[in-house]
């Protein structure tokens, strides 16, 4: 099983597609793993070298060791890429993921060929809230904040109608590491990207959900704005956008990529 290892945890991760090709890494949502991905990987891999995966204590990566800033989980990225000889990749992060891109981009500027920014936003404020949810998972375990969790990712008629996606999703989060989910709520809580995101220069795609609660269109319009050239893409959905509009969201992405 592919790890990388070291003093701070091992990070699972793993490559689909052809050995010589651009590659494309991915970074999911809080509360998910790798396999959120599974819905664009089939398309991407015919062109693309594609990397994932997961973000500590989550899926099959260790646990934190304590609290964690999201430069932590950039610093995560860059040590991967180093560990894998990698000097240059296209970045595509959702939700926190998309926080994780943010960074990059603004910290790390040699390392990033281009950005798809997905569900996300450069903040969030509302520390109550973040601090709500930490209580509710240390007092009663992810399974206690998952229907609200669900409520919020996709909108009800894609839940109705879809109940293997929104099954497999579950399974997801109920299998992250509650000190994992917490320690991505803390850093979320106290992220503030807003005025460091006008130094990203690689080529930038914004994707919202026109329905998302989480991460609204207005957190994406703010994004789009500050960072020079990017272009913005809205889809019929809630906050996981690449699971509710699969396709759209696969097609908008190549159609970015270009290769």
């Amino acid at each position: 099983m592919p790890f990388i290892e070291r003093p701070a945890g091992r990070l699972f991760y793993q490559f689909d597609g052809p050995v010589d090709r651009p590659v494309v890494m991915l970074s999911n949502s809080l509360g998910t793993d790798h396999g959120l991905w599974d819905p664009q990987v089939p398309e991407l891999a015919k062109r693309y070298r594609v990397l994932r995966y997961d973000n500590r204590g989550h899926g099959r990566s260790d646990e934190p060791t304590g609290p964690l800033t999201i430069a932590d989980l950039g610093g995560d990225v860059v040590t991967l890429l180093d560990a894998l000889g990698l000097e240059r990749v296209t970045f595509m992060g959702l939700s926190i993921g998309g926080m994780i891109g943010m960074w990059l981009g603004a910290n790390a500027a040699p390392r990033i060929e281009r950005l798809v920014l997905c569900n996300t936003s450069a903040y969030l404020g509302n520390p109550d809230l973040w601090n709500q949810r930490i209580a509710a998972v240390r007092q009663g375990g992810l399974k206690s904040i998952l229907p609200s969790v669900i409520e919020r990712w996709f909108t009800p008629g894609f839940r109705a109608s879809n109940p293997q996606a929104i099954e497999k999703t579950s399974r997801m989060m109920l299998a992250t590491k509650p000190s994992g989910y917490i320690a991505l709520c803390e850093a979320i809580r106290d992220m503030d990207q807003r005025a460091s995101i006008g130094a990203i220069r690689a080529p930038t795609l914004v994707i919202c959900g026109s329905q998302d609660v989480a991460t609204t269109p207005t957190n994406a319009k703010a994004i789009v704005d500050a960072v020079a050239g990017a272009r913005l893409v809205t889809l019929e959905a809630a906050h996981i956008s690449n699971v509710e509009q699969a396709n759209r969201f696969t097609a908008a992405v190549t159609e970015f990529l270009g290769r």
